[in-house]
Formats: structure tokens, sequence, C-alpha cells
């Protein structure tokens, strides 16, 4: 029986035999709402502690080494030393959140609520400095805030909006050594988040991390940019990759083959419906620096590179696999034109689908546990055709999916498994 890492690396390599592998809680995107892990912990009986909140934007819940066993989980993440607030993600303390679970959560975050029941987090856990985020009273994850002024382009500077991004330091180097060190030592396959390289992410955008975030940060204001103010984009992400690449070439030295897939980029470009931007705008503003970006990636190292993508993307995909981009995730098999047979007909040779293994709008939340299976099998028969595919939701698995329906998923694929 082949191991963990073998099977993942079986599909990165499109070779088929070795069974699905599944991936639960390795990266932002491939996760479970800390709410849902706690009720998993319940169900199957495990020891009742504070679940850890291994990324608080989405209050996303780890899935610790008693649950991977449970979940068939091939794969396990390597995190930053920093979460997207600019906190120190080393040092936990217990809290207790609005729903009434307690969780571990970084230091610096406090969930106590305000008088009207909303949470807010400061950039680097500094309180005077205003909150960059917001967890509104009754919701189950974070919304950023919006700190940017008007942008007045006779005195915009490109050093305004690449403020967050530069060389990794000592500490940052070490702790990923050693994150990825733990992490192969498991046997299984590692993937690893090193953050900075995502040329446009809606999420960071708005700098959370950032006390005085200068430059564009609007959201809407971003947007219009790539079609008003295309070169200054352009500088943005060439520099961008600079810092990237030479980023990747201190973590190769320093961890090397010791990680398997690198999540570079989270930046999404589809909708329900359509796309964001047309294949010509993507092929002249994205192309040429994920291209640049991927291809020291393969020259230089062993490293598969891993691109979120949500929405309706099928125009985008040939200018993917262009710009070398491995895996896509999530696989938004519920969008407009992504219907699974077509994407694994006209792409599986050369992209490898990391997700798509269940319908997180509709069956997943609203559907019957013998539906939930139905789909699975059917998706798993579908994607698992020569390997070239990782089971995974569409997306994050949210605070209000019903727990039978995730048992039903977990005993799904625990059948197809033996």
């Amino acid at each position: 029986m082949k191991s963990s890492k073998e099977t993942i690396l079986d599909a990165l390599n499109h070779k088929s035999g070795s069974g699905v592998p599944v991936d639960f809680g390795a990266t932002s995107v491939t996760g479970i709402h800390c709410r849902v892990v706690d009720a998993l912990r319940r169900h199957y009986g495990l020891e009742e502690k504070p679940v850890k909140i291994i990324e608080p934007f989405q209050m996303l819940g780890e899935v610790d080494e008693e649950l991977q066993a449970i979940m068939c989980v091939d794969v396990v993440g390597v995190w930053g030393r920093e979460n997207m607030f600019a906190i120190d993600e080393t040092r936990l303390h217990e809290q207790r959140t609005p729903w009434g679970q307690q969780v571990l959560i970084a230091e610096d975050i406090d969930l106590t609520p305000d008088e009207k029941g909303d949470i807010y987090i400061h950039p680097r856990g500094d309180r005077r400095s205003p909150p960059s985020a917001v967890m509104p009273d009754g919701c189950f994850f974070v919304n950023a805030i919006e700190r940017g002024g008007t942008v007045d382009d006779e005195t915009l500077l490109v050093e305004d909006n690449l403020e967050e991004f530069g060389p990794l330091s000592e500490a940052d180097l070490e702790h990923f050594a050693r994150q990825a060190t733990k992490a192969s030592a498991t046997g299984k396959a590692v993937v690893a988040g090193f953050g900075g390289t995502a040329l446009g992410d809606i999420a960071f955008v708005p700098a959370m991390g950032l006390t005085h975030p200068k430059g564009i940060r609007s959201i809407a204001e971003w947007y219009m940019s790539t079609i008003l103010r295309p070169d200054y984009i352009h500088r943005i992400f060439e520099r961008q990759t600079d810092i990237a690449i030479e980023n990747y070439r201190l973590l190769w030295e320093k961890i090397g083959n010791k990680v398997d897939v690198v999540f570079t980029c989270g930046t999404d470009f589809g909708t329900q419906t359509s796309q964001f931007c047309s294949a010509e705008t993507f092929g002249e503003l994205w192309l040429p620096h994920y291209k640049r970006m991927n291809d020291w990636i393969h020259k230089n190292t062993s490293w598969k590179v891993f691109k979120h993508c949500c929405g309706s993307i099928v125009p985008l995909l040939p200018l993917m696999i262009e710009a070398g981009f491995d895996i896509m995730n999530p696989v938004q098999i519920n969008a407009k034109d992504m219907d699974s047979q077509r994407l694994k007909a006209e792409f599986g040779e050369a992209l490898v689908f990391w997700g798509g293994g269940v319908d997180t709008q509709k069956v997943l939340p609203t559907g019957t546990p013998a539906q939930v299976r139905e789909h699975i099998l059917r998706q798993c028969e579908i994607f698992g055709q020569n390997g070239g595919f990782v089971f995974n939701t569409v997306h994050n698995i949210q605070a209000n999916v019903p727990i039978e329906n995730v048992v039903s998923m977990i005993d799904t694929l625990q059948s197809i498994r033996q």
C-alpha cells in the first residue's frame, strides 16, 4: 500500500492506480470552519479541547492528527509565522467565540464583542491603530475594513502598494524550515503557503496587516485600476515577482524538497456566471508575471504550483496552463460552464484538479446524506480517472453545514479508500 505522500505525488504526476488522495486543512482554501471541526470531534468521541484557529480571517480550525486519520487526509500544510493581520501565530490564548465555542487563537486577537456585538481586529494587534477587520454580530468569519483614502494619480507611488512585501527575514526562514521538517516527517505530502506571491489577490488589497496603508486599497478602485492604470499594476506585479523569486530562492536553499507543493496564488478571476476580466486582459496583465514566477519554480525546484481561482473560468484555463500552474483549486463545479466532465476532458492532462469533490453551495449544506454520498461518488469517478485529482470540497466547509452531511462525506471517502 502506498504512503500518503506517494498517493499525492502520483496524482500530481497524473498517474492512476493509487486511489483518491484527500486534503482537508492544508491551506487557507481547503479548510474547515472551526465550528464544524468542533462538531466533528464531538461526533467521533475525541477529546474535548479548544480548537486551534489556523486562519482567523475565515475562522478555519485545525484538522489535527486525530481527525486527519479519520478523514483520510494525505497532505499537511506549512503556514507562516504571521497571519494576514501581521499578528504572530506562534503565541496563542484561549478565547470564546460569539457562538459559544472555546478556541485557541493568536494572542493579539481579542474576540470580546463591543456594545453592538461586533468584534474588531487591529493590524499587528496594535489597538492604537484603527481596526483593519471586523466580525459583525451574527457572523462566523471576518470582513476587511477599507482604510485607504482617495487615490491621487499625481502622487501615487508603486512603493505604496508594495509596503507589505519584502525579503523574508531570517526568523521567517527558520520558522518555515522548522515547519517543513515537522510536516515532512509525518509521511504525508506537504503544501506550503509562503505568502507574498498572489499578485492582486483581492483579500490582500486592503492590507489588513498595515497600520496606515497607502496606495490603492479600495477593492472597487483596484478592479478599476486594472483598466485605468495598467502600467501602475504592471510595475507592482514586476516588483512583487522579483521579491517572490528571491524569497523562493532562499526558501529552496533552506527547505528543498521537504515541500512538495507551493500555494502561490489565490487571486480570483471568476464570478458565478462569468469572469472578472477578459482573456485578453488576463494575458496582457497577469500572464507574463505568473509565467516568470512559475518558470523559475519549475526550473530551480521540484515544487508543483497551486493556483486558487473561484468561479466560472473556462476561457482563462488555457492561459493559466500557459502561465505554468500545475494545480487548479477549488474547481467550482456549480459555476457556469464548469462541468466536471468537460473540465476533465479538456484540461485534465495539463492540470491537477484539487477540489471539485463536492458542491458546497447546494449539495453539502442543503442536500441529504444520501445525496452527498451519490454526488461524491460521481465526482470522484469523473475527476479520478488517470490521476490528476486531489479530493477537497469546492472551497472551505462553512460554519452552517449540517454535521451529518460532513460525516456522510467522510464515510464515502473511507469506503472509496478501502
